[in-house]
Order: C-alpha cells, then sequence, then structure tokens
C-alpha cells in the first residue's frame, strides 16, 4: 500500500524515535543483583533522578524549579486534581509520562486511561508509552519484561506485571474501563480542546460535560485517582478553564514569566524565543505560549505598539469613559472603560487605560485615577468625557451623576469636570470601522508599549484584536473610537459641561 508523503515523514520520525531509545538506555551487564536492587531502591528515592536515569533522552535540559514541584505534587497525592496550562516547549505531555512511568512501575498506579480530543489523538498519545516499555532496555533490565504475549494492542494494552493503558476519545463511551476488577486510577487528559471545537459554546459544553458524567466517574471510590489535565487555555470558554475550576491546582506556566525572562532558560534561552517569534503572529504567540487565547478578527490584524511622546507634549489631551448602561452593583454586571488618549502631529496615543468587569463604583475610581494620571503627566489643559446619548442619559441623571458626587465627597476630592459625549451613534461595529481603521492602516493609532503588560491594556489588546461584526466584547475599541471621535470633531468645544463632585468646605 502507497503511503503518503505525511505517513512516510511520520513513520521516519517514529523510527528516529525507536533509535533513539535504544541508544539512551545501556544497561551495566555485569551488575551484580545486589547493587541492582540498590541503585534502583536509590533512584526511585529520587524521582529527579529515576527520570534521568530511564529516560535520558526525554531528559535533556534539567528542569526548572517548576517542574519538580509539580512531580512532587503529583506523586505525593495519589487523590489529586491537577491542570498544567504550561506552554508550548515547557514539556507538559513529556514530564508527565514519565511521572505516569514512575508511578506504574513502582506499583503506585494500575489503571491508566489517557483521554484526547478523538480516539485517534489518544492512541497516537499512547503509542510513546508502549513503544518504550516494549524497548527501554532499562525499565526492562530493572522491573522486567513489559511487553505481554497477548493484549498489546495500539491504544489498549496491558503490560506482564498487570498495569493497563487504555486510549479514548472525547465522547466516547469509557464506561466498563477496568483492569480485572481494578477500576482507573490515573486519568491523562491531553489536548483535549481544539479550535474548532471551542468555536462552539455547546460543543465544549457537551464535551465538558462527559468528562464530568462519563469519564471521572469510571473511578471506584474507595481507590484514590489521580487526574492530570495536560492543556493551553486555547479560548476564554474551553474545558481547560473548566477542569480548572474543580482542580487541586491550576498551574498556569508560560514562556516567558511576568518580567519577560524565559521560565525554562535552561532549555529556552531568550535568543531561541526571539528567533521563533519572528515567524509567528501575534495571536499564535498569545494562545501557544502566553495562555491568551486572541481572536483575530478580519479588521485588525495586529496592535500598533510603540513609544509614546511625553503627554504634555501633545496637541490634545482627553480621558474618555464608557460607563455601560447597567445599574447593577456587581462584579460581573457590565465591562467598563476609561481611556487617556492624546494627539501629536497627526498621531494618536493610547497611554494608559482601566478596562474589566467592573462595578459602578470602581468604575467612578478610576475615572478619578484617569484624571490624577494625566496630571502627575503635568497636563493641566485637557478634558474628561462620558459617553452619554439619548439612551443612557437617565442612567446618568440617576445613577452615575449622584455616584460620583458620593465618591467626590468620601474622597474629599476637588469638583471633577465631565463632558457628556451626545451625540447618536451607530453599532459599534459600524463605528469602530469608520473611525479608527483609516488611522489603523497608515499606522497612526499606536498602544503605549510602556502599559503592554498592564493586563486593561492586555484585555485591550485582545478586544482590538477580535473587532467583528458579531463580536460582543468590544467596549474597549468602542470608548477608543469615542475619544478619537472627540479629536477629530470636536477639539475645544463641548455638548455639555456637567460638575459633579463635592466641594469642600473652605475656611477663609
Amino acid at each position: 500500500m502507497a503511503l503518503s508523503r505525511k505517513e512516510k515523514e511520520h513513520l521516519i520520525g517514529w523510527d528516529d524515535f525507536v533509535i533513539n531509545q535504544y541508544r539512551a538506555t545501556p544497561v551495566d551487564l555485569n551488575e551484580n543483583a545486589s547493587d541492582k536492587l540498590k541503585r534502583i531502591s536509590k533512584l526511585e528515592a529520587n524521582p529527579e533522578e529515576w527520570f534521568k536515569f530511564y529516560f535520558a533522552n526525554f531528559y535533556t535540559s534539567e528542569p526548572a524549579p517548576f517542574h519538580v514541584k509539580a512531580t512532587k505534587r503529583v506523586l505525593a497525592n495519589p487523590e489529586w486534581y491537577e491542570v498544567r496550562s504550561w506552554a508550548r516547549d515547557l514539556s507538559k505531555s513529556g514530564r508527565t509520562m514519565m511521572e505516569v512511568l514512575y508511578l506504574t512501575m513502582t506499583g503506585k498506579k494500575k489503571t491508566v486511561v489517557l483521554v484526547s480530543a478523538t480516539k485517534d489523538d489518544a492512541d497516537r498519545l499512547l503509542k510513546p508509552y508502549k513503544t518504550i516499555l516494549e524497548i527501554n532496555d532499562r525499565l526492562k533490565n530493572d522491573y522486567g519484561e513489559q511487553k505481554a504475549l497477548t493484549g498489546w494492542e495500539d491504544g489498549d494494552f496491558t503490560t506482564k506485571k498487570g498495569v493497563s493503558f487504555r486510549g479514548v476519545g472525547a465522547g466516547q463511551s469509557p464506561r466498563g474501563t477496568r483492569n480485572d476488577a481494578a477500576r482507573p486510577d490515573l486519568i491523562l487528559i491531553d489536548d483535549i480542546d481544539t479550535d474548532v471545537d471551542c468555536n462552539n459554546r455547546e460543543t465544549i459544553e457537551k464535551k465538558y460535560s462527559w468528562i464530568e458524567t462519563a469519564l471521572i466517574p469510571t473511578r471506584s471510590i474507595s481507590v484514590p485517582l489521580l487526574i492530570i489535565a495536560c492543556g493551553n487555555i486555547i479560548a476564554k470558554y474551553c474545558c481547560i478553564t473548566e477542569m480548572a475550576k474543580k482542580a487541586n491546582i491550576h498551574e498556569i506556566v508560560n514562556i516567558r514569566d511576568k518580567n519577560g525572562k524565559s521560565t525554562w532558560p535552561q532549555r529556552n534561552t531568550e535568543e531561541l524565543i526571539d528567533l521563533a517569534f519572528r515567524t509567528m503572529t501575534t495571536s499564535a504567540i498569545q494562545k501557544e505560549y502566553f495562555n491568551n487565547p486572541i481572536r483575530v478578527g478580519k479588521l485588525f490584524k495586529k496592535v500598533y505598539w510603540g513609544k509614546c511622546p511625553p503627554l504634555k507634549s501633545c496637541e490634545f489631551v482627553l480621558t474618555y469613559s464608557d460607563p455601560a448602561t447597567s445599574n447593577k452593583d456587581n462584579k460581573n454586571s457590565s465591562r467598563k472603560f476609561t481611556g487617556v488618549i492624546g494627539y501629536k502631529a497627526g498621531v494618536f496615543y493610547l497611554y494608559k487605560c482601566w478596562l474589566d468587569n467592573m462595578t459602578q463604583r470602581t468604575f467612578v475610581n478610576n475615572v478619578y485615577a484617569a484624571n490624577d494620571w494625566v496630571k502627575q503627566n503635568k497636563v493641566d489643559t485637557f478634558k474628561n468625557w462620558i459617553e452619554n446619548n439619548s439612551l443612557q442619559d437617565p442612567f446618568w441623571e440617576q445613577v452615575l451623576k449622584p455616584l460620583f458626587k458620593t465618591v467626590a465627597k468620601l474622597m474629599n476630592r476637588v469638583p471633577l469636570f465631565m463632558s457628556l459625549d451626545k451625540r447618536k451613534k451607530d453599532d459599534k461595529y459600524t463605528r469602530i470601522e469608520g473611525t479608527l481603521e483609516p488611522m489603523y492602516k497608515q499606522e497612526c493609532l499606536i498602544f503605549n508599549i510602556d502599559e503592554k503588560d498592564n493586563p486593561s491594556m492586555k484585555l485591550m489588546e485582545e478586544e482590538f484584536l477580535g473587532v467583528a461584526p458579531n463580536s460582543k466584547m468590544m467596549d474597549g475599541p468602542d470608548g477608543l473610537e469615542g475619544a478619537v471621535w472627540i479629536i477629530q470633531n470636536i477639539s475645544n468645544k463641548e455638548n455639555t459641561d456637567y460638575h459633579v463632585g463635592h466641594i469642600p468646605n473652605r475656611k477663609f
């Protein structure tokens, strides 16, 4: 039968894997039985040395601290639920495989189920386990021959020592999975989310329901169960994010830490990371290496990050706030935006923003914070704008305006002047496209690179890249559009000025 090019490449790659296994695991044929037992005992007492000895071709770099801590957790807790969102090239699957083989070879776990998006994917992920058990001479020398004469099939095999491995695809019936009388005591979930599935919330809901109602209940109540789920956060709502809510720990490790340094420098140097990123899109980098799934829309393909001029040198500066119209004072009521925008020499700059789901009280505090930030940058002449069209006017009068006064009084602040953006607005996408796209095409819309690690600016970037006719999350770009439109069309005149706040008692 003729093989396709892809199949040939896979076969060649697999042959290389097998050859490397043989080369990496030579044994000392002259070792006596007593020394052998002592060596094995010493290795089992130190899992890192055990990994290095039996899997020399996997253990090519010294582990990072998070690797060592993770292994200690799963080996110390027979009943444990861990979700690992480690970035690509941080050895999620490799280290997990070494841990699983340690637990099974030392008799701590007996019945392993590996789950992936499809049965074929699960079988593919199990194949290295099967091959290692067949040809790893060091494992065979120390723990005996593993390959059984029968029941040794891809995706479903049991060793001579009685350890079973079974691959299961998401949605496939796992009922009846057992090793003689033993039910699963170790469940691995690897790459269960797919980009296609994450486009449909109902598909994810169905898949996650299967995990909770069909997969996990295959366990025995009286036997400790270890669950390890490996997967990046490739969407805001996916199986990994839902499993994380139930797990004992959800460990997120990106390719770089919060200080911009490699989290595994022994393997991934800064130079290698930079080199790899040169050929990748922003969305791919954020999703695969920073657990930040950005859905890129058709309008904006990237964000132009750049150094902003001193704020006081701008020809025009304003703060713009979009309060949303919900009057519910709870965290998840609505997403709100406040931004500091400057204009100089034909270029618009987003210096800083506050964007998130927040209470109305937090929103008002952010408006004051933006006002203070502008003044700290030695800008005395600027405007504080807030969206307030005809539909929002009752909300302003009945909710926000009194709240501004209350906050000012509690904070003992001087009055804050708010200019109301009262223009009649079309739908968000139409306005964003009409106002922002022309300057974006000319690279005249710059985000402040000094604020790139600000969580609100990260969220702003995500929303900006995701702008699309059917997008439900465009509050940040909508607020930015409001600010740019005002600078373009109004500049030195406002619709109406409202003076809100509390004037402290003065002593003359």
